[in-house]
């Protein structure tokens, strides 16, 4: 169990969703022993992951890819496209699976509003971070899901219409963003460029308000297409 305290940290309820119980259960007991955690609830396929999400208005949703039914990747961009209509958005959605290096899933994922990708065969105290991680607004790309993002855009020619996208932010934006895509954390990338971390987060929030993307981790894939940010390694 991660030592947090109560006071500090607000409950985080989380909708665990898996077609696998023994996932379910392993994750919902992380969830349940987590001071700063509630479980929601769990879900064992893309429909009823949408229909409990509407219900119980989770935080965050702990969704797999693959499931009988509808696979998380659908059931994520339902859940998100709510919470954007929603009076009151904010359910993220954290993908936990096993198909980090598959660039498709990845791909897909992000696109459909996914905050994050985790590996299933993370140690616990990587999942629960990864929950606080999406529920605070941020996106998290495990290095393996990073790397395949990284091969996926390696030479590729990204269309005119993603270039022009960039020319509607400004320098400090376009600086920031190459910074979010290299996976610093707003607290590094306030003290690398000596502005305040409320800075970051307004520039981050205007970026994405321009470029028509909710999530940083979308931001993430925009910054791959256009070969802002180009591999390093394959």
């Amino acid at each position: 169990m991660t030592d947090v305290p109560v006071t500090d940290v607000p409950v985080i309820d989380v909708l665990v969703v898996d077609d696998q119980q023994l996932i379910r259960n392993a994750v919902g007991e992380l969830v349940t022993h987590e001071p700063d955690m509630r479980l929601a609830g769990t879900a064992v396929n893309g429909v009823e992951a949408v229909r409990k999400a509407k219900e119980l208005k989770p935080h965050v949703v702990v969704m797999d890819v693959r499931m009988p039914v509808m696979d998380g990747i659908e059931a994520t961009g339902i859940i998100t496209q709510d919470s954007a209509d929603s009076p009151q958005p904010g359910t993220r959605v954290l993908i936990l699976t096993t198909f980090e290096d598959d660039p498709d899933y990845v791909v897909r994922g992000v696109r459909s509003g996914a905050a994050g990708f985790v590996g299933k065969g993370a140690e616990p105290e990587v999942i629960v971070a990864a929950i606080r991680t999406v529920h605070r607004g941020e996106g998290l790309l495990t290095p393996r899901a990073t790397k395949t993002l990284l091969d996926r855009y390696a030479g590729s020619t990204a269309p005119a219409q993603l270039h022009l996208e960039l020319e509607a932010l400004t320098a400090r934006e376009v600086d920031i963003l190459r910074l979010v895509a290299e996976g610093l954390t707003n607290q590094v990338i306030a003290e690398r460029l000596g502005i305040s971390v409320v800075t970051v987060k307004t520039h981050i929030n205007r970026t994405m308000s321009k470029l028509g993307r909710h999530d940083r981790a979308q931001l993430v894939v925009l910054a791959f297409e256009t070969g802002l940010v180009t591999p390093r390694y394959r």
